[in-house]
């Protein structure tokens, strides 16, 4: 290692960015094989992937690339934001009604209420670190909820409420999270808190939420039928950017902006392929933007305080931190089932799927710690990112617990398919007749984990096809003259 080290630092500056980038590529990669023999998701992997490669540990990413890479936080906000956006359908919100917001209220706010509580009086820590940590409480990542659903097939109200709700606390969390990072930042500086730190951000979050709705509508009218599939991902990938780096010249966060993207692009195309396609075409990026993020995670500090936001050892804020969010979050949606007169099911295990944590609240902490800076970013950064990883460990499996227990998919084979219980001659089956033929169904109607992707990788595969048919037509052509 300390002779690659010398190899980077030895290079040129594009050098050393483009083998960075292989490195931090390739081992994600081989970090995610023994993730996935320990069935962990793809985000642990790759935070422990930065931690290993950064300077506290085998200290192979040079420091001059990892701060050059800044930029990644916005982009991967911009993805996420962007495809979470696909979850806001007019017609199913309708359905749903007032009961879903109030659900989503809650359960954001008494995480964000309960975590204040815990780190600024009862811990003592700084104001504008509990306040901004205390935002970032509120977001609940989409990606590990979805992917559960899709492993276990499951469907029904819970299902549709939860997506709903997972969707919805994001606009909570981004508006709550730019309010308190106004609020820091003016708190840190020694000025007065005035009622413009609470109003501007969320009328700046008004303001890109209508632009992103316009970024959408002008998607839609440069998606015309005509317009191939590579040249649409390009053309999103364009306004996508675009929209990310106006928010970047106006420092807010392009999260709510791209949702309003993806919702208006949605609802007036139907159009879902170039949301598979984005899903396709994101991981990459991903990846590097969590390696990235994880390379300047300080290990030793968890164990000691940071003296400019408080006493307590980090390792302790982000332990607590851990368990009273996720007390928040069941209680939150507890109450909120309750008020919305939800059934049992999902008044007693909606919390329980709430709990996952790393998707948007890394690229929020990440933003939040370059906006904070010094020793007070650090910590906010440190504390996310350690308590992500152990949201991504305990958040799918009670993800799918709460699916199971709501009774939105079942293990039992009789509930899965159906099959006649007698043959033609009118026979009885036996029991093993019986278990072979729902086996063989059930392999025909669900797919191996390994094809999870599949439609994702189906649209990509055929957006790069035609793609590749177009630059061939002119060459058939020619050859056929001849």
């Amino acid at each position: 290692m300390a002779f690659l080290h010398q190899i980077l630092n030895d290079a040129s500056p594009a050098a050393a960015v483009i083998i960075s980038l292989a490195f931090m590529l390739f081992f994600g990669f081989l970090m995610t094989r023994l993730t996935k023999l320990l069935r962990l998701p793809n985000v642990t992997a790759y935070i422990i992937t930065g931690i290993l490669l950064g300077p506290y540990v085998f200290d192979l990413i040079p420091m001059s690339v990892v701060e050059g890479m800044d930029f990644l936080s916005d982009i991967a906000l911009a993805l996420i934001a962007f495809t979470t956006g696909e979850f806001f359908r007019f017609s199913v919100l309708k359905k749903s009604g007032i009961g879903i917001f109030i659900i989503t209220l809650l359960e954001a706010t008494l995480a964000s209420a309960i975590v204040f509580v815990l780190t600024y009086f009862v811990l003592g820590l700084q104001f504008g670190f509990a306040l901004v940590l205390s935002a970032l409480a509120a977001a609940t990542a989409p990606a590990s909820t979805v992917v559960t659903i899709r492993q276990t097939g499951a469907k029904g109200d819970f299902v549709n409420t939860l997506l709903q709700t997972v969707a919805l606390d994001n606009i909570i969390a981004i508006i709550a999270y730019s309010v308190a990072i106004s609020i820091a930042i003016a708190y840190n500086s020694g000025a007065a808190i005035q009622a413009g730190d609470i109003l501007t951000p969320i009328l700046t979050n008004l303001g890109a939420l209508i632009l992103g709705g316009g970024f959408g509508f002008l998607m839609k009218a440069l998606m015309t039928r005509k317009r191939s599939k590579d040249n649409r991902l390009i053309v999103s990938l364009a306004l996508i950017f675009a929209f990310c780096g106006i928010c970047a010249m106006i420092d807010i966060s392009p999260l709510l902006g791209c949702m309003s993207m993806g919702m208006i692009y949605i609802n007036f195309t139907g159009d879902d392929k170039l949301f598979k396609q984005l899903n396709y075409f994101s991981p990459p990026i991903l990846l590097l933007f969590f390696v990235r993020s994880s390379v300047n995670f300080k290990l030793y500090s968890l164990f000691s305080s940071i003296g400019s936001i408080g006493a307590t050892p980090l390792i302790t804020v982000g332990l607590l931190y851990f368990a009273v969010r996720m007390l928040g979050k069941y209680g939150g949606a507890l109450l909120g089932s309750l008020l919305a007169k939800k059934p049992k099911e999902i008044r007693n295990y909606l919390g329980l799927a709430l709990i996952p944590q790393a998707g948007v609240a890394i690229p929020l902490a990440a933003m939040g710690a370059r906006a904070l800076g010094g020793e007070v970013g650090l910590a906010l950064e440190t504390v996310i990112l350690a308590s992500g990883i152990l949201y991504e460990l305990v958040g799918p499996a009670a993800a799918k617990l709460s699916l199971y227990l709501s009774k939105s998919y079942s293990d039992r084979l009789e509930d899965l398919v159906t099959v006649e219980e007698a043959h033609e001659s009118g026979e009885k089956k036996s029991e093993v007749e019986l278990l072979i033929e729902r086996i063989q169904k059930i392999q025909e109607r669900i797919p191996p984990i390994e094809a999870l992707h599949a439609e994702n990788e189906d649209a990509f595969t055929e957006a790069a096809e035609e793609h590749y048919q177009a630059m061939q037509a002119p060459i058939q052509r020619r050859n056929r003259r001849k």
